[in-house]
């Protein structure tokens, strides 16, 4: 089988990974830059033009979109599903959980625990937002920030109100978010490939630090979910529609809650923390289906 890997870097972990696993199990592994892809919109004739050739020998695709390119990535996608190619990830699972205000909302509604959560359209009334999601300390977030940037921890009213007044300012929307004290800065990724959770594993913050990403210098460590957490993560990532994602969860005094669904999960980190082979678990995905 010839997989297409879309990823605009091939010596990326993720990338490799995914590369050497699909030649290990006997298949054709090729990277493709989705922003080097031209889209060729014909009736009953969809076409995706690379590099002087047309992409007709592909059977299933594995996208790994950055989260700055969703627009263009996901076409790319959508393009592939025309052309009748099963794609490991699909284009709408992939933009409905890039817009983190949506995803929200899609989560709220399949009755997935989350901290309290304020969005709003440029509002002054920081008051009630900071009460809304039970006073300080609260965290804001950037509806656009990935990887822990452009996360902020207002620890007194006043912060919070120079914080939103800023991002106000700058005409950047932002998400007012509960902070879980209990979780003590740290949080659980659960892995999960075709309805299964993987592999999982606890991130640890600096200290000092809240936020618990390994990209901000936090450190990971294997963790066996309880039943509520593994149940609260597969739910999540039904509810979004995506066969590989990455649920971060906290822990909360009320059980699960669930910070972010991410639709191109690193490899790099739940590999180190569990051992475990994630890349093959995602061929046999592929293979399952094509």
């Amino acid at each position: 089988m010839k997989i297409a890997i879309l990823s605009r870097n091939p010596t990326l972990y993720s990338t490799r990974r995914l590369i050497e696993a699909a030649e290990k199990k006997g298949h054709v592994a090729e990277v493709i830059d989705h922003l080097k892809c031209n889209i060729e919109i014909e009736k009953r004739k969809p076409k995706i033009w690379y590099k002087g050739r047309y992409l007709n020998d592909i059977e299933a695709v594995i996208p790994r979109i950055g989260a700055s390119v969703t627009f263009y990535g996901s076409a790319v996608v959508r393009q592939f599903e025309m052309m009748k190619i099963f794609t490991a990830v699909e284009s709408q699972a992939l933009l409905r959980s890039r817009d983190k205000l949506r995803s929200l909302q899609v989560l709220a509604r399949a009755g997935v625990g989350l901290p309290k959560t304020i969005f709003t359209n440029y509002s002054r009334e920081v008051e009630h937002i900071v009460e809304s999601v039970g006073g300080t300390p609260l965290v804001l977030k950037l509806l656009e920030g990935t990887q822990g940037l452009g996360v902020v921890l207002a620890e007194t009213p006043n912060a919070a109100h120079s914080v939103i007044e800023a991002f106000n300012g700058l005409g950047a929307r932002v998400i007012a978010q509960e902070f879980i004290k209990e979780a003590g800065g740290a949080d659980l990724r659960a892995f999960i490939v075709d309805g299964v959770v993987v592999g999982a594993m606890k991130r640890q913050g600096k200290e000092g630090e809240f936020r618990s990403n390994l990209h901000r210098g936090g450190s990971a460590e294997i963790i066996k979910l309880s039943e509520d957490e593994e149940n609260c993560a597969l739910k999540s990532a039904k509810a979004l529609g995506l066969g590989i994602a990455g649920v971060d969860l906290l822990q909360s005094k009320n059980g699960p809650l669930v910070l972010e669904v991410n639709s191109s999960p690193g490899l790099e980190g739940i590999e180190a923390a569990t051992g475990k082979d994630i890349a093959r678990e995602i061929i046999r995905y592929v293979e399952r289906n094509v």
